[in-house]
């Protein structure tokens, strides 16, 4: 249970998580943050350095039972924050746009509840991921060697998802986000004068043949399992000058698929088209891969035991809203274990995610919270 001055005190290191945002691979203070604030709480272990500047607290009840993780993300945006809130962050171009200092938050809230009304088997992790915006945080953490010492049967997300009425969540078994990945295709051909371009090598017609090419690839409709949605972000060509044709250009493809293993024939696919069209007008090209995402997949059981707790305690919830075509890669930690991200709502009129204007409630923290306190109990009950 949260006291008042417990939530309190969590609004207000929320606050200041806000104030000093990091984005992904560069959270190094944030971590000596959590690890600060998790050490009066007495876990049994607290893991630093996981998958780069990860954190993890474990709770062991000493005796036999499953491993349930409990995750969140140390990571903020590289965004300009636009608020008169006097908290707003104090690192220029730099924002917690996403509300990934709620969720940390609500990890804090349920370790106090879990230090008073411990576990009576198996343990809990508390788990602040790095670098979840770029797709490699999850990744790098499951491939940690420290991970096999905590490594879970069970793992719960909460993220939350304007456009949801304020306290309900959504979430379903199966697909909850999509696999993502930035494709960046580099062509490189020879400058001219731009009154001789016949002299040099243009990537000019090539890039205005791939950017609808690319776009075909993947034109989105319905979130089956055959979904594919090819996005063309970014395209540059030369220098902004009259006097020279250009020799190259640059071109980003955000590709998305329901699943993971499709993912791979669309990048095929894509690396295809632009080689042959690199080939024909004699440019040379090169690929290369960011923000890799795999998608999110919720099991049946984990879903199972989070709709319980929220019934259990009152939280209203469903599927709306869901599945989503944006990507979060939390999906990884269900490689090996039973997972479930759930999308808790902030308001149906809510700002947006990532939006320059988007700041987490803070009446989320105790929602957040119970949910995950109920389920950690549910899976591993109450110490007599």
């Amino acid at each position: 249970m949260l006291t008042n001055a417990d939530l309190i005190e969590l609004t207000a290191f929320r606050r200041d998580l806000h104030r000093r945002p990091e984005i992904s691979g560069e959270e190094a203070e944030t971590a000596k943050t959590i690890v600060k604030a998790l050490k009066p709480l007495s876990p049994s272990r607290i893991f630093t350095g996981l998958g780069g500047h990860g954190v993890a607290a474990l709770f062991d009840s000493g005796k036999e039972g499953p491993t349930v993780l409990f995750r969140a993300e140390l990571d903020a945006l590289p965004i300009q924050e636009l608020s008169e809130a006097p908290w707003v962050s104090k690192i220029a171009g730099k924002g917690h746009l996403c509300g990934h200092d709620g969720h940390m938050t609500m990890l804090l809230a349920l370790g106090r509840m879990l230090s008073r009304d411990p576990i009576s088997k198996g343990r809990v992790v508390l788990m602040f991921q790095p670098a979840e915006e770029d797709g490699s945080g999850a990744r790098a953490v499951v491939a940690d060697p420290a991970f096999q010492d905590i490594k879970p049967d069970w793992a719960f997300a909460i993220h939350n998802e304007p456009g949801r009425p304020f306290g309900y969540v959504s979430t379903r078994a199966g697909l909850i986000n999509c696999a993502s990945q930035g494709l960046q295709i580099k062509l490189s051909g020879k400058t001219a004068h731009a009154a001789e371009p016949e002299a040099g090598i243009s990537p000019a017609l090539a890039v205005s043949k791939l950017i609808p090419a690319l776009s075909s690839l993947g034109t989105g409709g319905a979130l089956d399992d055959d979904f594919r949605l090819v996005t063309v972000t970014h395209v540059n060509i030369g220098e902004p000058t009259f006097g020279i044709a250009p020799a190259d250009a640059v071109i980003y493809a955000t590709l998305r698929t329901a699943h993971d293993a499709p993912m791979a024939a669309i990048y095929g696919d894509a690396c295809d088209l632009a080689q042959k069209l690199a080939d024909e007008a004699g440019l040379k090209v090169e690929f290369d891969v960011f923000d890799d995402f795999a998608a999110s997949i919720n099991d049946e059981d984990a879903v199972r035991v989070a709709v319980d707790a929220m019934n259990a305690i009152g939280v209203p919830n469903g599927s709306e809203g869901l599945p989503m075509r944006a990507s979060e890669d939390f999906g990884v930690f269900g490689w090996d274990a039973k997972a479930a991200m759930l999308c808790l709502g902030p308001g149906e009129d809510y700002a947006a995610l990532h939006n320059p204007d988007y700041d987490f409630p803070d009446d989320l923290i105790p929602i957040g919270a119970d949910i995950f306190g109920r389920i950690a109990h549910d899976i591993l009950g109450r110490k007599k």
